[in-house]
């Protein structure tokens, strides 16, 4: 017996040379049909994980009928390493029966089993006593040997699950062969040769199952393992191979564990005339496939073939998890894999059978939904045997149930989601986001994208377009809409889901390229705002924080539009900053968005009064027709009032400018042209002739410049109008003829008449050079003129009338009333036109002889306001004489 470990380690080492050849378990041996019932359910053997005691196995040798040599099967049940079984734990079947054949032989589990094993035999003298004797005797080399058969042959399951995934993917999906042969890999366990992946196409599945018994069996451990057997006591060796990677230490160790314990029992029981070989038992349905790596002999030493069955005791599966417990899916989509990990055996074997999803809130009083699935290890997880067609809508909670074996079981739960009709909307920012001529990107908002299959837009008359889309979020879509050679209208979006026969469509309208809104800029406190960027012309209205604006002037800047806008509320609660954002309506209905800067307040001041200060000269006057028409020749006057800030800064500014900014100035506290009246009023004086000389005319504005530079709103103070230097106006006495008005810089003024109608005025050309004018006769001593400056007032001008004395041709044109006898007659007068004339002579020459009895009034006196009246009087030696304050004309 000190022989055994010995013949232990040539056996290894002569094991180790044929797995370094190539040779595996690829050998075809006979099959056996088991059937396993526990209580009033039947299993097939492969799904059953465990055996119990009191199972009841069915047990049928498929032999074939030609078989010509006679073989014994023996049903042997363990009781552990150090227990021999009792003989009545041998079943002996004779194969050849003809009852067995076709009933097949039933054996019951006894109370007290640990293993189970399969053992044929070919028929010899006393091959069953034999055998017997051989496990009763070394019953702890069995037991090694039908752990390590067992799980080698769910590893092998492993591979060969693979084996054939990667077959399968290679025929139906080439592309896919990488993809699905990793996951697969990744699934069962399986190390991938990546090296095949950089062949060509069609060679990449050949190499992929090349070797595959190098997948689970690493020769390089194998052959360290024969190095350290060259020495050391039995112990010794049982302890190297219990943590080595044949030992059980490695991760593919169980082909290597199952033929070292062939070898123990083989080294210490080996007879003339048997030898023992293991196999791999590949269950299919009830049936066990038998696999052998070496061929069997049927001369002594015969082989006798060494079968593993289930173990017995309570056998728990491995855990299964979700690969991603948070992720959700849609119920209802073709193809839908739900990916799990954990079990490598859940995917190669059938042990765990009956798979169902169960959909749990199906409804308050309804039954779960069971829907039957498989596992598929080429796409990592769990697919539905049959698509669903309907599932109830909404987020549903799944959970996996089915079988290990005979007993229940319950694995992760998922979230799905069942799609209903019409719950996808635009968001309200794109409603009028397309524009035809380029690419727009649409937000939709729904329920959840997990079963959106497609989204298409259709143009009137065209024919449906697929579109690009995406899902930032589960209840969001991005879709890509190309309108380049688009025309405006309507287009229908098509958004299809899984399950549901027609889409949700969504009708908008393509419109022409809308306005650009660059940003909205305001001070708090302003009427207005300013609305920068292009086209728009199709503003329509603009809201900001509930205030209404409305457009009001649009200019190009710049190769940019310019609209301001009018204020409907005040802006003053407003907060500064660039936080907010203004809604923008355009004219055909769109509404844009634009981003919003707010000034701190500007200063704001308001006009409380105006007046001109005319100079003390004695000149005539003018009474202007308009309080906006301010002399150039006066001292303009004006209060001002502070409203933001509340008191009149001294270091305020006051800039009063022409409209259109031809001439400027600035008023302040320091040049003495503002002073203050109050805490808030500040009175600003202005000489415009001395500031900006005879040439300043026209709009004049003001606004207020703070210290730091803020200009406040330009507010409207008047007209700055010229005004000719009016001397003399001299008119006869019949108010039918015309009147001699003399001045300077006459062409200041544009026409001048009699009455505020202007009929039969006398127009002044541009040009006139003259000093002279001939006016009509004025009515009650008073003329209305306009002035170039500002020709749409009409201004009132009061001068003395002085006499004109008409002589020569004049006068027997227009003959007079005699005058007194004692009255002088004047120098003859001429003619007066708009055009340059000469001097008339003076009507206050002195009469050669006045009779004291008949006075004369002064040239100097003014006309009074009361009408004349023409009319002849006989003569008289003594005529009343006038009032002194009328002229005798």
């Amino acid at each position: 017996m000190r022989r055994w470990p010995y013949l232990l380690l040539l056996w290894l080492v002569a094991l180790s040379t044929l797995y370094a050849d190539g040779s595996a378990f690829d050998l075809a041996g006979p099959k056996v049909d088991v059937h396993v019932k526990r209580g009033t359910v039947t299993l097939p053997i492969s799904e059953v994980p465990d055996l119990l005691p009191g199972d009841r196995l069915w047990v049928h040798p498929d032999l074939p009928p030609s078989q010509s040599e006679h073989f014994v099967l023996v049903i042997a049940f363990l009781r552990g390493v150090t227990n021999p079984p009792p003989p009545e734990w041998f079943t002996r079947v004779e194969t050849w029966n003809a009852g067995v054949r076709e009933e097949g032989v039933f054996v019951t589990v006894p109370e007290g089993a640990q293993q189970a094993l399969l053992f044929l035999a070919p028929e010899t003298g006393g091959d069953f006593n034999t055998l017997r004797n051989t496990v009763r005797g070394r019953p702890g080399a069995f037991v090694r040997a039908a752990q390590d058969l067992q799980t080698a042959s769910w590893e092998r399951l492993r591979l060969n699950t693979y084996l054939s995934d990667v077959k399968a993917s290679s025929q139906v999906a080439p592309s896919l062969l990488k993809q699905r042969a990793e996951t697969a890999a990744h699934s069962l366990g399986i190390r991938v040769q990546e090296q095949c992946f950089d062949r060509p196409a069609e060679q990449q599945a050949a190499c992929l199952t090349q070797n595959s018994e190098g997948l689970v069996l690493d020769d390089a451990n194998a052959q360290s393992l024969v190095a350290q057997l060259t020495s050391g006591s039995t112990v010794d060796l049982m302890n190297q191979l219990s943590y080595s990677s044949m030992g059980g230490g490695g991760v593919y160790s169980p082909y290597i564990g199952a033929i070292v314990d062939t070898a123990r029992i083989l080294s210490s029981l080996h007879t003339a005339h048997f030898q023992y070989i293991p196999a791999l038992s590949l269950p299919t349905d009830d049936t066990l496939n038998l696999r052998l790596n070496m061929p069997p002999s049927f001369r002594n030493p015969k082989s006798v073939v060494v079968v593993a069955l289930p173990p017995l005791g309570p056998n728990k599966p491995a855990p299964l998890y979700a690969t991603d417990p948070s992720a959700d899916y849609c119920g209802l989509k073709p193809g839908l894999v739900l990916p799990v990990t954990g079990s490598p055996l859940f995917f190669a074997t059938p042990l765990t059978h009956d798979l169902t999803l169960r959909i749990d809130n199906v409804g308050a009083n309804a039954t779960p939904l069971d829907l039957p699935i498989k596992t598929d290890p080429s796409r990592g997880g769990l697919i539905l045997a049959h698509p669903a067609q309907t599932l109830p809508p909404g987020e549903l909670s799944a959970t996996i149930h089915g079988k290990w074996g005979f007993d229940d079981w319950e694995g992760p739960r998922f979230t799905l989601f069942s799609p209903q009709p019409g719950k996808w909307t635009l968001a309200p920012g794109d409603q009028s986001a397309l524009v035809v001529g380029r690419q727009d990107t649409l937000h939709f908002n729904g329920e959840s994208s997990l079963c959106v299959e497609k989204v298409d837009a259709q143009t009137t008359g065209g024919k449906p377009e697929k579109l690009t889309w995406k899902s930032p979020a589960a209840g969001q879509l991005e879709v890509t809409v190309p309108l380049r050679n688009a025309t405006p209208g309507p287009v229908t979006v098509g958004i299809y889901q899984y399950g549901l026969a027609k889409p949700d469509s969504l009708v908008l309208k393509a419109y022409e390229e809308a306005a650009s809104l660059q940003r909205l800029k305001l001070s708090a406190g302003d009427k207005e705002a300013v609305l920068l960027g292009t086209r728009l012309d199709e503003v329509a209205k603009v809201q900001l924080d509930g205030i209404a604006f409305t457009p009001s002037i649009l200019s190009r800047v710049q190769g940019s539009d310019r609209l301001v806008l009018k204020a409907a509320a005040s802006t003053g609660a407003l907060q500064p900053g660039d936080g907010d954002t203004a809604h923008v309506e355009l004219r055909d209905g769109r509404r844009l968005s634009a981003p919003v800067t707010i000034d701190p307040p500007r200063p704001q001041i308001a006009l409380v009064s105006k007046g001109v200060q005319d100079a003390a000269d004695g000149s005539p006057t003018i009474q202007f027709g308009s309080p906006d028409d301010l002399p150039v020749t006066g001292r303009l006057v004006f209060f001002l009032h502070s409203n933001v800030p509340a008191a009149f800064p001294r270091t305020e500014k006051i800039e009063l400018a022409a409209a259109d900014q031809s001439f400027q100035t600035q008023l302040s506290l320091t040049n003495n042209s503002l002073m203050l009246a109050d805490a808030r009023t500040a009175v600003a004086t202005v000489e415009p002739l001395k500031l900006f000389g005879s040439s300043a005319f026209g709009p004049v504005q003001f606004r207020a410049v703070s210290a730091s530079g803020e200009t406040g709103n330009w507010i409207p103070l008047g007209t700055l109008v010229r005004v000719p230097e009016f001397k003399e106006l001299r008119c006869p006495r019949i108010q039918s003829r015309p009147c001699v008005l003399t001045g300077a810089n006459l062409f200041l003024a544009s026409s001048v008449a009699a009455d505020q109608t202007f009929d039969n005025a006398t127009d002044i050309p541009m040009g006139f050079t003259g000093t002279q004018l001939s006016v009509p006769h004025p009515v009650n001593g008073t003329l209305f003129l306009k002035l170039r400056d500002d020709p749409s007032t009409v201004q009132t001008l009061t001068l003395p009338i002085t006499p004109l004395v008409l002589t020569g041709s004049q006068a027997h044109a227009h003959p007079e009333p005699p005058p007194p006898a004692s009255a002088a007659q004047p120098e003859e007068a001429q003619p007066v036109t708009p055009a340059p004339a000469a001097a008339a002579p003076a009507p206050n020459q002195p009469a050669s002889a006045a009779p004291a009895a008949t006075p004369t009034a002064p040239e100097t006196a003014p006309a009074p306001p009361v009408p004349q009246k023409t009319h002849s009087a006989p003569p008289a030696q003594n005529p009343p004489a006038p009032p002194a304050s009328t002229p005798n004309l």
